[in-house]
């Protein structure tokens, strides 16, 4: 299978068990790590909005737990019309764990819909390698 389409089915899986049920807008994502494996999250809203996570946040805690150090590629997946970008905190989550030609392949329910790199998303960005 396509790493994409592997990316894509993961993202599909967890955002159909997305915690949403204040915003109802669902969402998921799935990143292949350094080694090949795939990990994926889903948002978890709460009652408290400033502690929910994002989809990006709990596949990259994922990634760490399952032992991963290096983003790949990622996928985010939500429905709507709007393309639905990582937020500016996940975006600095990916350039912890992501070089700034990291692809984000942004989908809908049909597939990916456009391919950003992260640094078109997150650009002169401030990331492991200005503390080295």
């Amino acid at each position: 299978m396509d790493p994409i389409d592997t990316l894509f089915a993961a993202a599909r899986a967890v955002q159909a068990r997305a915690h949403a049920p204040y915003s109802r807008f669902r969402v998921g994502a799935a990143l292949l790590d350094e080694a090949g494996a795939v990990h994926a999250g889903c948002n978890v809203e709460n009652a408290a909005y400033p502690v929910g996570t994002c989809a990006e946040a709990g596949a990259v805690a994922a990634m760490v737990a399952g032992g991963g150090r290096r983003i790949a590629a990622i996928l985010v997946l939500g429905d709507g019309e709007a393309l639905v970008t990582p937020c500016g905190a996940c975006r600095q989550r990916l350039r912890e764990f992501g070089a700034p030609d990291l692809p984000v392949h942004v989908a809908g329910p049909g597939g990916v819909r456009r391919t950003f790199t992260l640094e078109e998303l997150l650009p002169a960005s401030f990331g492991p390698d200005n503390l080295a």
